[in-house]
């Protein structure tokens, strides 16, 4: 044992390393997005209107887009882009929903024998027919809506 303790280093204890941490300095970009005033330094919220100071942008979360308002909000893009009101949009949806069943139902289902391909059949028509009576409901209710400018 006495051999191992001259080449022991004696040092082995650090102090932990401290890092300094990083300095807010006020840019041109601390301005209040409703009123354009700028932020007082270290302030959360707008000493003009009250609104809150915006958080740096962290990445998203999948489950954000789960979210009602951010539902509502891409919503209302398709149906800008569209140009649909809500209850026709929500018709197209179902109806592109279905086609889409139909799709799945045929690529996906075994039919191994003439009964079972024609069980899926039968099942792919009321698919197609359910997309079909909601592209006809979402045209009727586009119909009956006031006109969009």
């Amino acid at each position: 044992m006495s051999e191992v303790l001259p080449t022991t280093n004696s040092e082995f204890w650090q102090p932990p390393a401290i890092q300094a941490a990083p300095i807010l300095v006020p840019t041109v970009a601390d301005a209040c997005p409703r009123c354009h005033t700028e932020f007082i330094l270290n302030a959360q919220f707008c000493h003009s209107c009250g609104c809150q100071r915006p958080s740096p942008e962290l990445p998203k979360s999948w489950t954000s887009y789960l979210e009602f308002h951010n539902i509502m909000e891409y919503a209302s893009v398709v149906r800008d882009a569209l140009g649909l009101p809500l209850p026709s949009l929500v018709c197209f949806l179902v109806g592109v929903l279905c086609l889409g069943a139909a799709l799945f139902v045929g690529f996906v289902a075994p039919s191994e024998t003439v009964a079972d391909f024609q069980a899926i059949q039968y099942w792919r028509m009321e698919w197609l027919l359910g997309g079909v009576a909601a592209f006809i409901a979402g045209i009727l209710l586009r119909i009956s809506s006031p006109a969009q400018k």
